[in-house]
């Protein structure tokens, strides 16, 4: 409700009536006045959607001026050819600068993470929350749009206290969210700044007739999932025994883990029998360890079930394999 009352901020700041845009979006007096009250994703797009139109800007009264109907799709239009993501994020963020100059956005990489961040060069007051939210979801939607794909954030980051409503950070960003930050900012794997644009100007039509729906809304289907799974199977192969535990890491739920597997043509416990396989036989042939604690190096509970999984790979129990394969370079 707090992002309701922070729309009704820019219909004052214009001078306008807020009311058929609650009564479209199903927003009653009643509701308005239980600060705790929540609305579902149909009514957000409604009333911001009404909003925009009204009031003709697209930051509902964020900035000094207004951003007319339009603005946003034509920086979505600006960076639809671009090659890769990393390119498309780069032009939507300089090309916003043209825009306003109250923020700035950056994109920029540190090893195998990316971020996000918007600089602030002005007082957003009252509507600062709800701007730098929205910014955040805006450009993150539309990235998850351009390469079809769910981009999981790993964290987010606000510059104010944490809200009443903290909880519905959840729901808006996938990874754990904190306050009290230097800057706001989401950060994700560098990998999808790789991929491939899927989208065309045909596909970009139809998206800017009912564009909101990626803000609010998360993406479900993850195209680099497949190598997120077999990374956090690399690092991590005494946390990820079982689904929930990798699920947990990937900040999703075990049946979501598993859809997106399956539409993907993979199967969890083939990629954890390739990732076992490989750093058992890494372990086998570039140390003298125990078998037990092979086993241990692979993710497997106990010596017993590691020593079946492998003949199973291999035809061979991890210390025939051991005495027969010749040693990997660098052992």
């Amino acid at each position: 409700m707090a992002f309701v009352h922070a729309i009704l901020q820019a219909y004052h700041r214009y001078g306008a009536d807020p009311s058929a845009a609650l009564r479209k979006a199903q927003i009653t007096p009643e509701l308005l006045k239980m600060p705790g009250a929540r609305i579902n994703a149909w009514q957000m797009e409604l009333i911001s959607g009404t909003a925009m139109q009204e009031l003709d800007d697209e930051a509902l009264g964020w900035f000094k001026r207004r951003l007319p109907w339009g603005s946003y799709g034509m920086l979505a239009r600006a960076s639809i050819s671009a090659p890769t993501l990393g390119i498309a994020l780069k032009r939507w963020c300089r090309h916003h600068s043209l825009l306003t100059d109250d923020i700035s956005l950056t994109l920029s990489t540190s090893g195998a993470t990316a971020t996000i961040a918007i600089a602030e060069h002005g007082d957003l007051g009252l509507l600062r929350e709800f701007c730098l939210v929205s910014m955040l979801r805006n450009i993150h939607g539309l990235a998850c749009w351009l390469v079809d794909s769910r981009i999981p954030v790993q964290q987010a980051q606000f510059p104010f206290a944490a809200p009443p409503h903290r909880d519905v950070y959840d729901v808006l960003f996938s990874g754990p969210s904190s306050f009290g930050a230097a800057a706001a900012c989401i950060r994700f794997d560098t990998r999808y700044l790789t991929l491939a644009l899927r989208r065309d100007e045909h596909a970009l039509q139809q998206m800017l007739q009912r564009a909101l729906p990626l803000t609010v809304l998360q993406y479900r289907r993850d195209r680099l999932l497949v190598q997120r799974v077999r990374q956090v199977l690399t690092t991590h192969p005494e946390q990820t025994r079982n689904a929930q535990e990798l699920s947990t890491l990937l900040h999703i739920s075990p049946r979501t883990l598993h859809r997106q597997l399956k539409e993907e043509g993979a199967l969890l416990q083939t990629l954890k029998d390739e990732v076992r396989k490989a750093r058992a036989i890494e372990v086998l042939l570039r140390s003298s360890r125990p078998i037990k604690q092979v086993a241990q190096a692979a993710g497997f509970q106990n010596e017993k079930s590691f020593i079946r999984a492998f003949r199973g790979w291999t035809g061979q129990s991890p210390a025939e394999y051991r005495r027969t394969a010749t040693p990997l370079a660098g052992g």
